[in-house]
Order: C-alpha cells, then sequence, then structure tokens
C-alpha cells in the first residue's frame, strides 16, 4: 500500500477553499485542490493526482512545497519583464525621448550622436550606437534630414534666382 499524501496545516479548510476560489490562474486554482484533497481526505498521492486530473510528479511538489514554504508556495511566479535586459523601460525611454521632440518643434536638429551622449549620461553607461538606432526604431522615428538643396538643382539658376527675388519681395 502507498503512503498516505498529507499536509501540514499551514491554513485551515475555510482559508484553502477562499484561496480556490479567488486563484488568479486556472493552474494556482488546481495546485489549491491538491492541497485541500490532501488536507480534508489524506490518501496517497496517485489518488489526489487522479482526482485533480495532475500528475503525481505534480502532486508530489506541490504538498512538498506546500509543506516547506506554506501557502507562499502556491503564489503564481512574477511576471516576466516585457523587455529583459534593456537599459529603460519603454514608459521611461518615451520620457527620454520627449526632450528631443521638444526641440524639434522649436526647429532644432537632433542627430544620433546627440540623443547617444545623452542616452549613455542617463543609463551611466557606453553603448552601441545600434541601441540608438533600435530605441527610436521602436518609437517610430525615422531619419529625416533637412536638404540643403535638390540634388537635380542647376546652381546657376539658384544663383541667378537670388539675384531677382529682392524685387518680388517688394510686392509682397
Amino acid at each position: 500500500m502507498s503512503r498516505v499524501s498529507t499536509v501540514k496545516p499551514h491554513l485551515t479548510v475555510d482559508e484553502v477553499k477562499d484561496k480556490i476560489a479567488t486563484a488568479p490562474t486556472a493552474r494556482c486554482q488546481q495546485k489549491w485542490m491538491i492541497i485541500y484533497n490532501a488536507l480534508v481526505d489524506p490518501r496517497p498521492a496517485i489518488e489526489i493526482a487522479t482526482h485533480t486530473a495532475t500528475s503525481l510528479r505534480t502532486v508530489h511538489q506541490v504538498i512538498s512545497a506546500y509543506n516547506r514554504l506554506g501557502a507562499a508556495a502556491i503564489a503564481p511566479r512574477a511576471k516576466r519583464k516585457k523587455n529583459p535586459g534593456a537599459y529603460l523601460s519603454i514608459e521611461e525611454e518615451i520620457e527620454f525621448l520627449e526632450s528631443f521632440i521638444e526641440r524639434a518643434q522649436q526647429g532644432h536638429l537632433t542627430t544620433v550622436q546627440e540623443i547617444q551622449t545623452a542616452f549613455e549620461t542617463k543609463v551611466e553607461t557606453s553603448v552601441a550606437p545600434s541601441t540608438i538606432y533600435r530605441l527610436l526604431d521602436r518609437h517610430g522615428w525615422r531619419k529625416l534630414m533637412p536638404r540643403p538643396s535638390h540634388p537635380n538643382g542647376n546652381k546657376a539658376a539658384r544663383e541667378a534666382f537670388k539675384k531677382t527675388f529682392g524685387g518680388w519681395s517688394k510686392l509682397l
């Protein structure tokens, strides 16, 4: 005959029922069901596994963790960061880029080198230019530069226009 699986009475039966009812995930609820079964009707782990539709290994792991750590063992895992290893969160990146947007609205040009220098100052470490390019791409920035002159323009015609334009300004 198999060994009977029991749990330590960290919580009362009513408290375990409340945990089942308020479990944030189905997996967490299933773990609380294992604890409830072992608390109310101690029996071999294989029977608890069959009754809760889990594996024998899961029953052993849940009961062992609960006996060692109590209710904290059943708590769901913390959510992972969306961008692990990032220097800044998305909100911090938006806040960082706002200063450059304000400067651009005043007519100032912004270069990647300026942004990189400011970024390195903020995160207190050096970063590769590709990091800045990915940051800008992530927030929908694109390369825009004022063109000093049209690439197909005629320089002589441009100079002639500059000489005759003065007369037009009097008409306006």
